[in-house]
């Protein structure tokens, strides 16, 4: 017959439940003697210091209430002004037994004009010459109109005009000349102002590039603009001031 061999796990395994109802057991036991456990009341010893004191008081003297004087403010009379009495006594009998000819100085019927009419000189409507001044695009009643933009209404005009513009400039400057110049990539900006006169034709052109370069590229591209329908003012032909900036990135 073979002997089994005892494996402690499995014998600590079996004990396992018993241990624990024998911790449970202990452990309501403590808490039962905690529970009946009572500590000795100490009584309350009574300590005397020499005389005993009184348990009630009388207050013989009488009470005594503390009252405080406020100064009444006295209000100022109103000063009545005093009428001046008149001494009668003291006035002077004036004669009115005299007669008053003359009291006011009327003046004379005959007025004498102080313009001559005649010598006013008669100034002609078309005599008048309008201010050499230019306009800009938003004191202008009428427009510049941009070639294939005829026959549209005002605000289609003005819209029509700046779409041309930018059209026309981007299909002919050349950004390339900003690469050959070594310019640092970025972006940058060229800003044109130019005069289109009575006549609908560029003059007057102001241009701030950042490279002698770039200004002649966009002087040659603003000239080469068609000639624009003249902005009308008070159905006048007048001088009209456009600006233009340009925008280019250098990669």
């Amino acid at each position: 017959m073979k002997m089994q061999k005892k494996h402690p796990r499995k014998q600590l395994e079996k004990f396992s439940t018993i241990f624990t109802q024998l911790g449970l057991v202990l452990v309501l036991f403590v808490v039962y003697i905690a529970v009946e456990h009572e500590t000795e009341r100490k009584e309350n010893i009574p300590i005397s210091y020499g005389d005993e004191l009184p348990e009630t008081y009388k207050i013989n003297e009488p009470l005594m209430a503390f009252t405080k004087e406020v100064p009444k403010v006295k209000a100022n009379p109103v000063k009545r002004s005093q009428q001046p009495i008149v001494d009668l006594t003291k006035i002077e009998k004036v004669n009115n037994t005299y007669t008053i000819t003359n009291v006011i100085d009327l003046p004379s019927t005959e007025v004498t004009p102080k313009i001559d009419i005649n010598s006013l000189l008669v100034v002609e409507e078309d005599n008048i010459k309008d201010s050499d001044e230019p306009e800009t695009m938003f004191s202008v009643q009428k427009a510049p109109v941009f070639k294939g933009c005829e026959g549209l209404n005002e605000a289609e005009n003005r819209q029509c005009l700046e779409n041309k513009i930018k059209q026309y400039v981007q299909r002919y400057f050349n950004a390339e000349i900003a690469q050959d110049l070594g310019m640092r990539s970025g972006k940058y900006s060229i800003y044109t102002q130019f005069l289109i006169d009575k006549n609908g034709d560029i003059t007057d052109m102001k241009i701030r590039a950042p490279h002698a370069m770039l200004k002649k590229e966009v002087e040659k591209v603003i000239t080469k603009i068609p000639s624009f329908t003249p902005g009308m003012k008070n159905d006048q032909p007048v001088k009209v001031r456009y600006t233009l900036p340009i925008t280019f990135r250098v990669e």
